[in-house]
This record gives C-alpha cells, sequence and structure tokens, in this order.
C-alpha cells in the first residue's frame, strides 16, 4: 500500500522532464525510448487523454493516449501529426516508474483513461503490447487483432491488442 496522496491529473508543462526521464528509463533497455519531443508531440495531438499520475510530489507514471482510426497507429521515429479524429483511442504509452511498480496504478491509470475515453465518446481502446506486456493487457480485457502486422520497430513479438469500452 502506498503511503503517498496518488492522483492523476492532465500532463503540464513542467511535467516534461519527469516523463521523458520516466519514459527513458522504461522503453530505453527495450529500444523502444521515442525521446522527449516526440513524447511532447504525442500529448499536443491530444491533451485531453493524456495524464501524468502522482505520488505525493513525484511523478509515479504517465499516460498518453491520441484518436487513431482502428488498426492504425504512431510511428515511433515520428512527431505526432495534428490531433486525428477517431472513436478508437489509442493506448500510446503508459508507464510506471520502477519504485511503484506491483502496487495497482498501472490499472488506476487505466481506469482512469478508459473513463476519459467513455466521456469523450470512445467506443473502443488499442494499443500495441510491447515487450511481454501482452498478459498484462490480456487480463485488463485487451485481445489480440489477428491479420494488423505491427512494424518492427515495436520490437519483437509486439502485438495489436485492443477492447471495446
Amino acid at each position: 500500500m502506498l503511503a503517498e496522496t496518488v492522483c492523476v491529473r492532465p500532463v503540464v508543462a513542467a511535467d516534461w522532464t519527469a516523463i521523458a526521464e520516466l519514459e527513458h528509463s522504461v522503453y530505453g533497455p527495450k529500444g523502444l525510448s521515442e525521446g522527449r519531443e516526440v513524447l511532447e508531440s504525442r500529448a499536443s495531438a491530444s491533451p485531453e487523454t493524456c495524464f501524468v499520475l502522482t505520488a505525493g510530489h513525484r511523478i509515479a507514471g504517465y499516460v498518453l493516449a491520441m484518436p487513431y482510426p482502428e488498426g492504425q497507429f504512431p510511428d515511433l521515429t515520428e512527431p505526432e501529426a495534428a490531433g486525428r479524429t477517431s472513436r478508437n483511442l489509442h493506448l500510446h504509452d503508459l508507464a510506471i516508474a520502477a519504485a511503484f511498480r506491483g502496487s495497482g496504478l498501472a490499472r488506476r491509470l487505466l481506469r482512469h483513461l478508459t473513463a476519459t475515453a467513455l466521456s469523450r465518446e470512445h467506443d473502443r481502446i488499442s494499443l500495441i503490447a510491447v515487450a511481454g506486456s501482452a498478459t498484462f493487457w490480456s487480463a485488463n480485457g485487451f485481445q489480440p487483432a489477428p491479420g494488423i502486422a505491427v512494424p518492427t520497430g515495436y520490437g519483437d513479438n509486439a502485438v495489436y491488442m485492443s477492447k471495446a469500452i
């Protein structure tokens, strides 16, 4: 159980150094780190669906999600273009700092994102499960979408998954 107060809130400019560091610590060792400029472009495309999770005064996690047509997803090497419109919300990144893993914070962020998606009239959430995370996503209702090829840049065994909300 966390002794600190946990809060989910929108991303603000002062968060980007911590978000970029967290993203690099989680995805860098897997060869999937995108860098701060690209991350910021993702949030700029849909600020209403991007959040940080704080524990006390520290950023313990974040989620970046943008509307994308089902079966489509960001190019990891390119900054995000202007916002899209879609009933599908693509969960691009969800990361929790190592010190906070195993405490249910990823599920808390996912619940918050799902409630936000519903309030914005999305009817589906998609993602690409990377680095063996498909088990976690399956346990949270996501199913693999056969026939949707994922570029090799997302790593070995990456799987496009989605769920109706």
